[in-house]
């Protein structure tokens, strides 16, 4: 698996993930496809006349990416689940064209107390522009699990 496995991650491991830019078809998208009816994801018009000047991308979604950007390097195939997401912020806002790159770091780890063969890692996220303006912000607790004697 592409994935690490809970041994293979320690308290202060940091991780700095691919990018992709976010374009106007993934905001309007995601935005019909949850409901959300926001004028200022889906009505140029509308949010030409705040201070933004233009649609903003929809948080949910910026949350969302920046989150997938880690699987590839972090949980493809190594958890059984995604337990929590804490202290979400949203500092800076993201537009259509914008890119954003993806950082973790492995912040607390401790042993399952009711799965032997799995333990408990959190994790702070970060979603960036190439400039460096942070997006989005947030930690996430997976419960990875471990690996098996048999598997090397």
């Amino acid at each position: 698996m592409a994935g690490k496995f809970f041994e293979e991650l320690e308290v202060g491991m940091k991780f700095k993930h691919g990018g992709r830019t976010v374009t106007e078809m993934d905001n309007v998208l995601f935005s019909a496809l949850t409901m959300n009816t926001q004028p200022l994801h889906v009505n140029e018009d509308f949010a030409s006349r705040t201070e933004f000047g233009r649609r903003l991308v929809n948080g949910i979604f910026t949350f969302g990416l920046v989150v997938g950007l880690t699987v590839a390097e972090l949980t493809e195939g190594t958890i059984v689940a995604n337990l929590g997401y804490d202290k979400v912020v949203h500092p800076n806002p993201v537009f259509h064209g914008d890119t954003i790159y993806a950082e973790s770091e492995i912040i607390e780890k401790r042993e399952s107390k009711s799965r032997p063969n799995a333990g408990l890692i959190k994790m702070k996220c970060t979603g960036k522009k190439p400039d460096g303006t942070i997006v989005v912000e947030f930690e996430r607790t997976a419960m990875f699990h471990k690996r098996l004697n048999d598997e090397g």
